[in-house]
């Protein structure tokens, strides 16, 4: 088999089963394991597949740069950010996380809701400063521009000074054995020191996060509260889900 015909034959891996597992394309195949392995660098190195130990994942395609992904799933987007807004309670307090998902949540806001926001993100406080019952911190550190968010030991150090009611919080991946994931180290840090403020959290993923994985963990699945999504309840990777006890509410 070529090159190409095994690259083919990998990415159509990736999309019927979500893995691949690098020793059974081997022997499926009859080639070395090296071999499988090289290809999925190559393709690792174009963005196509993230690689695992023991083989790949399909990739997050929202790793892509701030105004790319604005365009990526808008209306899975709003349907998440929709139910993840009635999640704040008058008089509430919510930490909400940086990102596309998270804008759409704070655009979902009543203009008349009355709570404290809590953010890294210059873009979230911005859209909620015509909203006179929104009380708004918002942390300070260095700007991770690929998010438009603070992070860093300064924006890690505000965060630990904080605390809420809620955290609704923004991935790139959502994958049963990679779990929650995102593109950055920092990011990831970031994310896991709001996550630690506040009473609850829920992930938001739109559907082509589902599956995915990225290279950093954010959180274990015993460390949130639940999870949104728009994806198909019968989701494959939604049953998995379930059956390791993740609560997932569906949008």
């Amino acid at each position: 088999m070529l090159a190409a015909e095994r690259r083919e034959h990998l990415l159509n891996l990736l999309a019927r089963t979500g893995k691949v597992v690098a020793k059974d394309v081997a022997a499926e195949l009859g080639i070395s394991e090296d071999s499988v392995r090289r290809d999925l660098r190559d393709l690792a190195a174009e963005g196509l597949c993230q690689r695992v130990y023991g083989g790949a994942l399909p990739a997050s395609p929202a790793v892509a740069d701030y105004d790319t992904r604005q365009t990526v799933a808008p209306d899975g987007k709003r349907k998440v950010a929709s139910m993840a807004a009635a999640l704040v309670r008058p008089g509430g307090s919510v930490i909400l996380d940086g990102g596309t998902t998270a804008l759409a949540v704070a655009r979902a806001f009543p203009k008349d809701l009355a709570c404290t926001v809590i953010t890294h993100s210059p873009t979230i406080a911005t859209a909620l400063i015509d909203h006179p019952g929104a009380d708004l911190f918002l942390l300070g550190g260095r700007v991770f521009k690929h998010s438009a968010v603070t992070c860093g030991a300064a924006a890690v150090e505000a965060a630990q000074n904080v605390s809420a009611d809620l955290c609704l919080l923004g991935v790139t991946g959502v994958h049963p054995e990679a779990g929650l994931t995102t593109g950055d180290a920092e990011e990831a840090a970031m994310k896991r020191a709001l996550s630690a403020r506040a009473a609850d959290t829920y992930v938001l993923a739109s559907r082509e996060k589902i599956g995915a994985a990225s290279p950093y963990r954010v959180l274990p699945w015993d460390k949130i509260t639940g999870l949104i999504t728009d994806v198909d309840p019968h989701d494959a990777v939604i049953e998995q889900l379930q059956t390791l006890g993740v609560e997932v509410l569906l949008a």
